[in-house]
């Protein structure tokens, strides 16, 4: 996508500015004063995903979230790392170079693991880190061996994202990926999905990023991460079914669950408020301790 011409409808775009430190182009937005929470969105999203939640937090905390390499608006800088180890090693490299240094890491999705790998190598290494529909779990059965095949197989063919792109990014068929989800958005949230879909960098680097995924390292090594880490799983949820949190609340040694009823896997879209109340209750409680 095209940030000339894109900015004047991104959500929170006069919080928004571009970093280059490599390997990347980094997309980032920053709002707000004081000690510094982190946001990742998950696999497929970008910084608008946050649009309604990030201006609630930092009514309190000054709030980051940047775009992962390749998404969003963040330019992709080598292709082959789009790993769960290697974006958390560039993002960490980012976070030193801004000299953030978060008190919180906020996940949705894939940005959960890609917060725990960083508080694995020293950043947030107490935490809290706060997982949003924490993809924790591989696929199971015929399909944790199938679709990683199939992701690296589409992941190499040039011509797939522009196909996928033409064909998913009608307005129908964004409405029916995101119903399937088990959420439901508004016609501006669905409108921002849609930019998405139908820019293939996006998507080219969204296969890139499933092709490359791997949880079994980070899985093996949950019951030696120490941080303080709060999974917030929707019960409506169709893309990671909230027992993923709650097997991996059952293997972090510091680990707390909380389940939501009537939301769905953006459940941070669909309901900020709630969300906000939650996060800085989360924060609240691990500063008095």
């Amino acid at each position: 996508m095209d940030w000339a011409v894109e900015k004047q409808a991104w959500p929170n775009a006069d919080h928004s500015h571009f970093i280059d430190h490599r390997p990347h182009r980094w997309h980032v937005q920053d709002m707000g004063e004081g000690p510094v929470i982190l946001l990742l969105h998950g696999a497929g999203g970008a910084t608008h995903s946050w649009r309604d939640l990030m201006p609630l937090l930092a009514q309190h905390y000054r709030v980051v979230a940047i775009d992962l390499p390749g998404q969003g608006f963040s330019q992709l800088g080598v292709k082959q790392r789009c790993s769960l180890p290697a974006m958390a090693d560039d993002i960490a490299s980012l976070i030193q170079s801004q000299c953030w240094q978060p008190i919180a890491i906020v996940g949705h999705s894939a940005g959960a693991a890609i917060a725990l790998r960083l508080s694995e190598i020293g950043v947030c290494q107490a935490g809290p880190i706060i997982g949003l529909n924490a993809a924790l779990g591989n696929f199971k059965g015929v399909a944790g061996f199938i679709f990683p095949i199939m992701a690296k197989i589409l992941s190499l063919n040039p011509f797939i994202p522009g196909i996928f792109s033409r064909s998913a990014s009608s307005p129908s068929s964004v409405k029916r990926l995101i119903e399937g989800t088990g959420s439901q958005l508004s016609t501006d949230g669905l409108q921002q999905y849609q930019k998405l879909i139908s820019d293939p960098s996006h998507v080219a680097a969204t296969l890139a990023m499933m092709a490359q995924w791997s949880l079994d390292g980070l899985r093996s090594r949950l019951p030696s991460i120490k941080a303080a880490t709060y999974l917030i799983a929707a019960e409506n949820d169709r893309t990671v079914p909230p027992d993923t949190s709650a097997e991996a609340a059952k293997l972090l040694p510091n680990a707390h669950v909380t389940r939501l009823e009537n939301l769905g896997h953006l459940a941070h879209e669909e309901d900020p408020k709630r969300i906000s109340e939650i996060i800085l209750g989360i924060l609240k409680e691990n500063q008095a301790a």
